[in-house]
């Protein structure tokens, strides 16, 4: 390990924390694939209970509305219980709401999955809440948007497999061609319930040290002049704006990806429909062929391959460049790519799409790392109003498949684009909103 790498996870005291991290690294990858079964769920939904776009929007609603529910209460028990009592909670919650599916695949009722869906995302967000702030702290806060990304990268992974899980048990097939996507839904969340409570008792064992943040804006020392409330401080409160935005862009690209791969796509060639390829082809209504929902849902693990790599690529960039310009930049490119993939230009637009993928990639942990910045112990609480902002994922999505549903899935696109540029505003502007002057940028978050 290098000189730098071997800084990025020591403590102010010499503790090494690189076994810690790797054990946090490990919950992100656990919300990236439950988040990326989510974004393939809608179109299961759409033909199996026949909704439209929007309607099937209210799994993204559900998934979102826990993170709304709980983000202050997962803040609250995280400053009483500490970073290793507010973890084993999540995952517990995590594990009630996979096992719930298997009593709602009995029950068959679009209610009865979205209990389960929300149970689930109440529980990831005690750990989004959690996990995000502590990559910050693991080590030398240089290094700290650092270590957000590459945990994120994480996270990265678990979007790819997600999908693949998806596509399989969500729109798998018997022999006779009939879905057997409702039978088998289950078994993915079922795995996840086991898993999450393994995860709960090796955390149990684990050294998970209780770090506080640097009080870069005297938050803690008690001086008469120090503004005690985080509202007073523009950087986070824009950050929780900008990070609704950005997870409302997120949220809706990622949910209907498959409807803009099944709909918006040229004719596909008559050459693919031959060897691995042949099973994600079919016949279209029209008579051209074009891409199946299995075929697109597993197609969706390409798009988060191109996430993931973003997120390993943006690890390396942040510890050259200051994190506010390089969130600015990719706010900017994604603006233009939602805008090519609004005209409509055939393969070209298509390849966008996934462009809008890499451009993502940083944006989460980014805007976090630049909101909390500075807090200090208050940083618990700041990440829980920043993670309820999640809420965008919520509300977005339903107005995105409306534009879907009204016009077309490719002039839907216009809505993130909006987002994105909000989100470009905000990373130029955090020099003067944090009233850093972007003299702390490099120190504190890009590092050289």
């Amino acid at each position: 390990m290098t000189e730098t790498r071997r800084r990025m996870f020591v403590l102010d005291d010499g503790r090494n924390v690189v076994v810690t991290f790797i054990l946090v690294c490990s919950l992100f990858l656990l919300w990236g694939f439950c988040n990326g079964m989510i974004d393939v769920m809608d179109k299961h939904f759409q033909t199996e209970l026949h909704l439209t776009l929007a309607q099937s929007a209210w799994v993204q609603f559900a998934h979102y509305l826990g993170y709304f529910l709980m983000a202050i209460p997962a803040g609250w028990l995280a400053t009483k219980l500490g970073y290793k009592g507010g973890i084993i909670a999540g995952l517990l919650l995590v594990a009630v709401g996979g096992f719930w599916f298997i009593p709602a695949t009995s029950i068959g009722a679009f209610w009865a999955f979205l209990v389960g869906v929300c149970v689930i995302a109440a529980g990831l967000t005690f750990l989004e809440t959690i996990a995000n702030p502590y990559t910050t702290v693991l080590g030398s806060d240089r290094y700290a948007a650092t270590r957000i990304n590459l945990a994120q990268s994480c996270n990265g992974v678990g979007w790819i497999f997600g999908p693949i899980a998806g596509a399989a048990f969500f729109y798998g097939k018997d022999a006779s061609g009939n879905s057997t996507g409702a039978a088998t839904l289950w078994i993915p969340y079922a795995a996840v319930g086991v898993v999450v409570l393994l995860l709960a008792v090796v955390f149990y064992f684990a050294n998970v040290p209780d770090v506080r943040m640097k009080d870069d804006y005297h938050l803690d020392d008690g001086s008469a002049d120090a503004p005690h409330s985080i509202w007073t401080h523009p950087h986070f409160v824009f950050a929780v704006a900008a990070q609704f935005l950005y997870v409302a862009a997120q949220a809706g690209i990622f949910s209907f990806f498959i409807n803009y791969m099944t709909s918006q796509t040229p004719p596909v060639p008559e050459a693919w429909r031959t060897g691995v390829l042949a099973g994600w082809i079919e016949q279209g209504q029209g008579g051209p062929l074009r891409l199946t929902d299995q075929g697109a849902a597993t197609l969706a693990s390409l798009g988060f391959v191109c996430f993931l790599v973003g997120r390993f690529t943006g690890a390396g960039i942040l510890r050259t460049f200051a994190a506010h310009r390089v969130l600015g930049l990719y706010g900017v490119v994604n603006v233009m790519v939602c805008l090519l993939v609004v005209l409509k230009l055939g393969w070209f637009s298509v390849a966008c799409v996934f462009l809008s993928y890499f451009f993502m990639s940083i944006m989460f942990p980014t805007i976090f790392a630049l909101g909390i910045h500075g807090l200090g112990a208050r940083a618990k609480k700041a990440s829980a109003f920043i993670v309820m902002a999640i809420m965008g994922g919520a509300i977005l999505p339903k107005l995105m498949g409306a534009v879907g549903d009204a016009y077309d899935m490719s002039r839907a696109f216009a809505v993130p684009m909006v987002c994105f540029a909000a989100v470009a505003a905000y990373g130029y502007a955090w020099p003067r909103l944090s009233r850093t002057g972007g003299r702390a940028a490099v120190k504190a978050l890009g590092g050289h």
